[in-house]
């Protein structure tokens, strides 16, 4: 099945599985940098079975997320093939999908293809979604022709002007470039850039957000900014090396870049009073030990020790 962005079915058919209706909790999938048509398109290309390889994980999930946030670079040219690609690729899934766009996406294109995907009066991707147990505010940070992030004064207003709705609803903010320097030198930004400044503008006094995500760095990490946490997730696509020593652009030193890990997703579980988020890749593990009887009591135990 796939849902649109406002929730609503455009074909049948999934696997049973648990849900968090009636429950105080909520899954929320995360993927991102999917960069559907890296390699030229097609069924084959190795970000779309990456990316198909990703779908199959979250639709085999023991617990059914309540919605799927995918956080930008969706495509890799932002070419209407790849758009048309990334919407077939997402078909399986049975849940409502909520888009951010990356500095690799082009607005009409998307929106060409995801006409239910809301914009802002001045044409940014920026729309708020009722969640039912979270409200989620999505933003637009691409500047096209530029890597790094933007977010300028029009973008900035709407943010407060959605925040000031209701300062007690627990909110959660997506956007696909992360507004802090991150250790890995060629691909972060700088906490002094103006459009970081903007965004910390924005968010300042809001303490009903419960926590904010992107992706563009193609690794996991967590930080905390403007006093909410701050979950970066990996990449659907080939993920970036961690090395942390300083780089020098005018002198190559033979480092690596970007390594063959396997597409990886953030779940973020909302309990009703905070955000707590895993990261996990789509691979198969090997089972060491399963709840069977012998560990029953094992298991007992250890949940006896939390308060009824």
């Amino acid at each position: 099945m796939y849902r649109t962005t406002s929730g609503e079915a455009m074909a049948a058919g999934t696997p049973r599985r648990l849900s968090g209706v009636g429950t105080r909790t909520m899954l929320l999938a995360q993927i991102t940098d999917t960069h559907i048509g890296f390699a030229g398109g097609g069924a084959d290309e190795p970000n779309r079975r990456r990316l198909d390889q990703l779908v199959a994980h979250i639709a085999r999930l023991d617990r059914a997320p309540d919605a799927l946030l995918v956080s930008g670079d969706l495509v890799d040219k932002g070419d209407a093939a790849s758009y048309r690609a990334l919407r077939q690729a997402l078909e399986p899934l049975a849940m409502p999908i909520h888009f951010c766009l990356g500095n690799h996406d082009d607005r009409a294109a998307f929106r060409a293809m995801f006409p239910e995907t809301e914009a802002d009066e001045d044409g940014f991707v920026q729309y708020a979604v009722d969640l039912g147990r979270l409200r989620l505010l999505v933003l637009d940070t691409l500047e096209e022709g530029r890597h790094g992030g933007s977010f300028c004064a029009r973008r900035a207003a709407w943010l407060s002007a959605r925040l000031a709705e209701d300062r007690t609803r627990p909110t959660l903010i997506m956007l696909h470039h992360p507004p802090f320097e991150t250790g890995i030198g060629w691909m972060t930004t700088h906490d002094d850039a103006p459009w970081v400044a903007r965004l910390r503008g924005a968010i300042a006094g809001a303490e009903n957000i419960v926590g904010m995500v992107a992706g563009h760095i193609h690794r996991p990490m967590v930080t905390g900014f403007g006093g909410a946490p701050f979950a970066v997730c990996p990449s659907a696509a080939p993920q970036l090396a961690l090395t942390l020593a300083p780089v020098d652009p005018s002198r190559p030193d033979d480092r690596a870049l970007i390594v063959d890990t396997p597409p990886a997703l953030a779940l973020h579980w909302w309990n009703g009073r905070s955000l707590v988020t895993h990261f996990a890749d789509a691979d198969v593990p090997a089972v060491l030990a399963r709840y069977d009887e012998k560990l029953r009591m094992m298991v007992r135990g250890i949940m006896a020790e939390r308060p009824a």
